[in-house]
């Protein structure tokens, strides 16, 4: 990454990052990661709402993501102790940091989906 006129290099996670936009998208990329992100915007979510928001992922899918947001810090996940346990995941304090990137993100969306497609509004 060059900054200032020097060149960087970020070391994270075992990994190397050429780029903190690379750091960005390792994080909170790919196809559901942004989505939960979205829907975890309105408040705490236990799993299964979650999926019947995100009706289109695997539930295994869903678990994988959300525990890849737990371990970046973005999610948290608390299980009340009742039975049967009941789970929620919520935005962490970090997480909610991500509000304005994805609210752009989901403005450039509507934005796009208009010019490029069509939009048709659906019943509940």
């Amino acid at each position: 990454m060059i900054k200032k006129d020097k060149n960087y290099l970020i070391h994270l996670h075992d990994r190397r990052y050429y780029c903190p936009v690379e750091v960005a998208l390792d994080v909170i990329g790919g196809k559901w990661k942004g989505v939960i992100i979205w829907y975890l915007l309105e408040g705490s979510l236990r799993f299964s709402e979650l999926k019947q928001k995100i009706n289109t992922v695997s539930e295994k899918v869903l678990i994988r993501e959300l525990r890849a947001l737990e371990k970046a810090g973005l999610v948290t996940r608390t299980v009340h102790p009742q039975v049967p346990p009941r789970v929620e995941y919520a935005l962490s304090e970090f997480g909610h940091t991500l509000r304005p990137l994805v609210e752009q993100i989901s403005a450039f969306g509507e934005i796009y989906s208009g010019r490029f497609g069509q939009v048709v509004e659906v019943p509940l």
